[in-house]
Protein backbone atom coordinates (compact mmCIF):
# COMPACT_ATOMS: atom_id res chain seq x y z
CA UNK A 1 0.00 0.00 0.00
CA UNK A 2 1.38 3.52 -0.55
CA UNK A 3 2.59 5.68 1.91
CA UNK A 4 0.52 7.93 1.24
CA UNK A 5 -3.03 6.02 2.30
CA UNK A 6 -3.67 7.16 5.69
CA UNK A 7 -1.74 11.21 4.76
CA UNK A 8 -3.48 14.04 6.29
CA UNK A 9 -4.60 16.24 3.00
CA UNK A 10 -6.22 19.59 2.53
CA UNK A 11 -8.27 20.81 0.12
CA UNK A 12 -8.77 24.30 -2.04
CA UNK A 13 -11.70 25.94 -3.32
CA UNK A 14 -12.10 29.22 -5.21
CA UNK A 15 -15.46 31.56 -4.35
CA UNK A 16 -18.01 30.79 -7.12
CA UNK A 17 -19.27 33.65 -8.92
CA UNK A 18 -23.33 32.46 -9.63
CA UNK A 19 -25.73 30.60 -7.96
CA UNK A 20 -24.89 27.78 -10.73
CA UNK A 21 -21.56 27.34 -9.67
CA UNK A 22 -22.30 27.32 -5.98
CA UNK A 23 -24.63 24.29 -6.50
CA UNK A 24 -21.88 22.58 -8.50
CA UNK A 25 -19.66 23.28 -5.80
CA UNK A 26 -21.86 21.85 -2.84
CA UNK A 27 -21.91 18.86 -5.23
CA UNK A 28 -17.71 18.66 -5.56
CA UNK A 29 -17.40 19.27 -1.94
CA UNK A 30 -19.55 16.61 -0.64
CA UNK A 31 -17.53 13.97 -3.09
CA UNK A 32 -14.23 15.19 -1.65
CA UNK A 33 -15.77 14.95 2.03
CA UNK A 34 -15.18 11.22 1.29
CA UNK A 35 -11.09 11.89 1.94
CA UNK A 36 -11.97 13.13 5.52
CA UNK A 37 -9.55 16.68 4.52
CA UNK A 38 -8.20 18.20 7.41
CA UNK A 39 -9.29 21.53 6.51
CA UNK A 40 -10.64 23.40 3.11
CA UNK A 41 -9.41 27.02 1.97
CA UNK A 42 -10.89 29.24 0.31
CA UNK A 43 -9.14 31.66 -1.92
CA UNK A 44 -9.31 35.49 -2.04
CA UNK A 45 -9.20 37.92 -5.15
CA UNK A 46 -7.42 40.46 -6.22
CA UNK A 47 -7.05 43.26 -3.85
CA UNK A 48 -9.91 41.26 -1.52
CA UNK A 49 -12.58 41.04 -4.66
CA UNK A 50 -14.17 38.32 -4.08
CA UNK A 51 -14.36 38.81 -0.17
CA UNK A 52 -17.66 38.18 0.19
CA UNK A 53 -17.79 35.18 -1.54
CA UNK A 54 -14.70 33.86 0.07
CA UNK A 55 -16.92 34.56 3.06
CA UNK A 56 -19.95 32.86 2.03
CA UNK A 57 -18.37 29.76 0.96
CA UNK A 58 -16.34 29.28 4.03
CA UNK A 59 -19.36 29.91 5.88
CA UNK A 60 -21.19 26.87 3.85
CA UNK A 61 -18.22 24.83 4.59
CA UNK A 62 -18.21 25.32 8.39
CA UNK A 63 -21.74 24.33 7.99
CA UNK A 64 -21.18 21.20 6.55
CA UNK A 65 -19.09 20.14 9.34
CA UNK A 66 -15.44 20.61 7.96
CA UNK A 67 -13.27 22.70 9.23
CA UNK A 68 -12.42 26.13 7.18
CA UNK A 69 -9.55 28.20 6.21
CA UNK A 70 -9.99 31.96 4.74
CA UNK A 71 -7.71 33.30 2.48
CA UNK A 72 -7.07 36.65 3.66
CA UNK A 73 -4.88 39.21 1.46
CA UNK A 74 -3.64 42.99 2.82
CA UNK A 75 -2.55 44.53 -0.50
CA UNK A 76 -5.20 47.97 -0.47
CA UNK A 77 -5.85 47.13 3.12
CA UNK A 78 -5.47 49.60 6.05
CA UNK A 79 -5.17 48.23 9.36
CA UNK A 80 -9.00 49.66 10.52
CA UNK A 81 -10.24 47.18 7.15
CA UNK A 82 -8.22 43.92 8.38
CA UNK A 83 -9.50 44.64 11.93
CA UNK A 84 -13.07 44.67 11.26
CA UNK A 85 -12.56 41.29 8.86
CA UNK A 86 -10.73 39.57 11.38
CA UNK A 87 -13.47 40.12 14.07
CA UNK A 88 -16.20 38.91 11.45
CA UNK A 89 -14.10 35.46 10.86
CA UNK A 90 -13.49 35.02 14.86
CA UNK A 91 -17.15 35.39 15.09
CA UNK A 92 -17.91 32.74 12.26
CA UNK A 93 -15.64 30.47 13.90
CA UNK A 94 -12.58 30.29 11.79
CA UNK A 95 -9.78 28.78 13.62
CA UNK A 96 -7.43 29.29 10.39
CA UNK A 97 -6.09 32.00 7.89
CA UNK A 98 -4.05 31.96 5.13
CA UNK A 99 -2.02 35.30 4.94
CA UNK A 100 -1.28 36.51 1.65
CA UNK A 101 -0.25 40.33 0.40
CA UNK A 102 -1.89 39.65 -2.93
CA UNK A 103 -2.33 41.14 -6.01
CA UNK A 104 -4.06 44.58 -6.74
CA UNK A 105 -6.61 44.18 -9.14
CA UNK A 106 -6.39 45.88 -12.85
CA UNK A 107 -5.92 49.52 -12.63
CA UNK A 108 -5.96 49.71 -9.18
CA UNK A 109 -2.94 51.52 -7.15
CA UNK A 110 -0.56 50.85 -4.44
CA UNK A 111 -1.84 51.93 -1.00
CA UNK A 112 -2.61 50.40 1.99
CA UNK A 113 -0.88 50.08 5.29
CA UNK A 114 0.39 46.85 4.20
CA UNK A 115 3.43 46.32 2.28
CA UNK A 116 4.41 42.49 2.81
CA UNK A 117 2.75 39.71 3.90
CA UNK A 118 5.14 39.40 6.72
CA UNK A 119 2.86 42.62 8.13
CA UNK A 120 0.07 41.24 7.95
CA UNK A 121 1.02 38.10 9.90
CA UNK A 122 2.79 40.25 12.56
CA UNK A 123 -0.08 42.11 12.72
CA UNK A 124 -2.75 39.31 13.06
CA UNK A 125 -0.90 38.09 15.69
CA UNK A 126 -0.83 41.50 17.54
CA UNK A 127 -4.53 42.07 17.51
CA UNK A 128 -6.01 38.35 17.92
CA UNK A 129 -3.44 36.47 19.40
CA UNK A 130 -3.21 32.60 19.13
CA UNK A 131 -7.16 32.87 17.96
CA UNK A 132 -5.80 31.54 14.72
CA UNK A 133 -3.66 29.15 12.61
CA UNK A 134 -1.48 30.96 10.43
CA UNK A 135 -0.57 29.79 7.02
CA UNK A 136 1.90 31.52 4.64
CA UNK A 137 2.85 30.61 1.11
CA UNK A 138 6.37 29.80 -0.41
CA UNK A 139 7.74 29.20 -3.82
CA UNK A 140 9.60 26.11 -4.25
CA UNK A 141 10.56 27.61 -7.72
CA UNK A 142 11.26 31.39 -6.58
CA UNK A 143 8.33 33.70 -6.46
CA UNK A 144 7.95 35.40 -10.17
CA UNK A 145 8.57 38.86 -8.56
CA UNK A 146 11.52 38.38 -6.25
CA UNK A 147 15.19 39.89 -6.79
CA UNK A 148 16.77 36.93 -6.02
CA UNK A 149 16.89 33.06 -4.99
CA UNK A 150 17.96 34.32 -1.93
CA UNK A 151 15.78 37.30 -1.31
CA UNK A 152 12.94 34.94 -1.66
CA UNK A 153 13.73 32.71 0.77
CA UNK A 154 14.67 35.31 3.69
CA UNK A 155 11.11 36.91 2.92
CA UNK A 156 9.62 33.03 3.64
CA UNK A 157 11.68 33.20 6.76
CA UNK A 158 10.49 36.23 7.65
CA UNK A 159 6.94 35.85 7.28
CA UNK A 160 7.30 32.85 9.32
CA UNK A 161 9.27 34.51 11.99
CA UNK A 162 6.46 37.31 11.99
CA UNK A 163 3.80 34.19 13.69
CA UNK A 164 2.91 31.88 10.97
CA UNK A 165 2.52 28.36 12.07
CA UNK A 166 3.25 26.70 8.52
CA UNK A 167 3.01 27.19 5.25
CA UNK A 168 1.86 25.90 1.89
CA UNK A 169 3.47 25.69 -1.54
CA UNK A 170 3.12 27.00 -5.28
CA UNK A 171 2.01 23.67 -6.86
CA UNK A 172 5.28 22.36 -8.55
CA UNK A 173 6.25 19.00 -10.82
CA UNK A 174 9.89 18.64 -9.86
CA UNK A 175 9.94 17.29 -5.90
CA UNK A 176 13.62 17.98 -5.41
CA UNK A 177 12.85 21.82 -6.17
CA UNK A 178 10.07 20.81 -2.57
CA UNK A 179 13.21 18.95 -0.57
CA UNK A 180 15.99 22.01 -1.57
CA UNK A 181 13.05 24.95 -0.45
CA UNK A 182 12.39 23.02 3.05
CA UNK A 183 16.50 22.23 3.36
CA UNK A 184 17.64 25.45 2.65
CA UNK A 185 14.72 27.04 4.87
CA UNK A 186 15.54 24.54 7.38
CA UNK A 187 19.09 26.43 7.60
CA UNK A 188 17.29 29.78 8.60
CA UNK A 189 15.49 28.49 11.43
CA UNK A 190 12.12 27.92 9.68
CA UNK A 191 11.27 24.28 11.55
CA UNK A 192 7.22 24.83 10.62
CA UNK A 193 5.67 21.92 8.65
CA UNK A 194 6.03 22.89 5.04
CA UNK A 195 3.45 21.34 2.94
CA UNK A 196 3.39 20.96 -0.91
CA UNK A 197 0.69 22.32 -2.97
CA UNK A 198 -0.80 19.87 -5.60
CA UNK A 199 -2.07 20.72 -8.64
CA UNK A 200 -4.05 18.24 -10.56
CA UNK A 201 -2.98 17.94 -14.58
CA UNK A 202 -6.78 17.98 -16.25
CA UNK A 203 -6.33 20.29 -18.70
CA UNK A 204 -3.14 21.10 -21.26
CA UNK A 205 -4.04 24.57 -21.86
CA UNK A 206 -5.12 25.36 -18.58
CA UNK A 207 -1.95 24.05 -17.04
CA UNK A 208 0.48 26.51 -19.04
CA UNK A 209 -1.62 29.41 -18.88
CA UNK A 210 -1.33 29.43 -14.70
CA UNK A 211 2.08 28.70 -14.91
CA UNK A 212 3.09 31.00 -17.09
CA UNK A 213 1.21 33.79 -15.09
CA UNK A 214 2.67 32.29 -11.25
CA UNK A 215 5.48 31.05 -12.47
CA UNK A 216 5.71 27.46 -11.78
CA UNK A 217 7.40 25.51 -13.98
CA UNK A 218 6.47 22.58 -16.30
CA UNK A 219 9.46 20.65 -16.60
CA UNK A 220 9.95 19.89 -20.01
CA UNK A 221 9.39 16.50 -20.99
CA UNK A 222 5.45 17.05 -19.43
CA UNK A 223 4.86 20.16 -21.49
CA UNK A 224 6.58 18.08 -25.10
CA UNK A 225 3.91 15.30 -23.27
CA UNK A 226 0.75 17.45 -22.90
CA UNK A 227 1.97 19.04 -26.59
CA UNK A 228 1.98 15.84 -28.19
CA UNK A 229 -1.83 14.88 -27.05
CA UNK A 230 -2.39 17.80 -28.86
CA UNK A 231 -6.74 17.38 -27.92
CA UNK A 232 -7.15 14.01 -26.82
CA UNK A 233 -8.47 14.96 -23.72
CA UNK A 234 -8.57 11.54 -22.32
CA UNK A 235 -5.14 10.76 -22.87
CA UNK A 236 -3.98 14.59 -20.80
CA UNK A 237 -6.08 13.51 -18.26
CA UNK A 238 -4.54 9.80 -17.98
CA UNK A 239 -0.97 11.28 -18.26
CA UNK A 240 -2.08 13.88 -15.43
CA UNK A 241 -3.51 11.18 -13.37
CA UNK A 242 0.07 9.35 -13.85
CA UNK A 243 2.20 12.04 -13.13
CA UNK A 244 0.58 13.81 -9.90
CA UNK A 245 0.21 10.35 -8.62
CA UNK A 246 4.08 9.80 -8.54
CA UNK A 247 4.84 12.82 -7.18
CA UNK A 248 2.59 12.72 -4.44
CA UNK A 249 4.03 9.30 -3.49
CA UNK A 250 7.84 11.09 -3.70
CA UNK A 251 6.65 13.71 -1.74
CA UNK A 252 5.30 11.77 0.91
CA UNK A 253 8.27 9.41 1.25
CA UNK A 254 10.59 12.10 1.52
CA UNK A 255 9.22 13.51 4.54
CA UNK A 256 6.35 15.91 2.89
CA UNK A 257 3.83 16.62 6.59
CA UNK A 258 0.66 16.90 4.21
CA UNK A 259 -0.50 17.54 0.66
CA UNK A 260 -2.70 20.45 -0.03
CA UNK A 261 -4.62 20.00 -3.31
CA UNK A 262 -5.42 22.81 -5.48
CA UNK A 263 -8.73 21.43 -6.73
CA UNK A 264 -9.91 24.05 -9.06
CA UNK A 265 -13.87 23.42 -7.69
CA UNK A 266 -13.57 19.32 -9.36
CA UNK A 267 -13.41 16.67 -7.82
CA UNK A 268 -12.82 14.11 -10.48
CA UNK A 269 -8.91 14.16 -10.51
CA UNK A 270 -8.59 14.46 -6.71
CA UNK A 271 -10.38 11.95 -5.70
CA UNK A 272 -8.57 9.74 -8.49
CA UNK A 273 -5.20 10.62 -7.16
CA UNK A 274 -5.88 9.69 -3.46
CA UNK A 275 -7.55 6.84 -4.42
CA UNK A 276 -4.54 5.42 -6.59
CA UNK A 277 -2.51 6.58 -3.39
CA UNK A 278 -4.52 3.91 -1.54
CA UNK A 279 -6.57 6.69 0.49
CA UNK A 280 -10.39 5.82 0.13
CA UNK A 281 -9.65 2.51 0.32
CA UNK A 282 -7.53 2.56 3.54
CA UNK A 283 -10.71 5.25 5.13
CA UNK A 284 -13.46 2.80 4.30
CA UNK A 285 -11.59 0.21 6.20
Amino acid sequence: MSLASNFPISLEFFPPKTDEGSAKLRTVRQALYALKPEFCSVTFGAGGSTQEGTFATVAEILAEGVPAASHFSCVGATKATVRAQLATLQAMGVKRLVALRGDLPSGYGAGGEFQYASDLVAFIRAETGNAFQIEVACYPEIHPQAKSADADLNAFAIKVHAGANSAMTQYFYNADAYFRLVEDARKLGVTVPVVPGIMPISSSNQLMRFSDACGAEIPRWIRLRLQGFGDDTASIKSFGLDVVTELCDKLVAGGAPSLHFYTMNQSTATLEICKRLGRLGSLAA
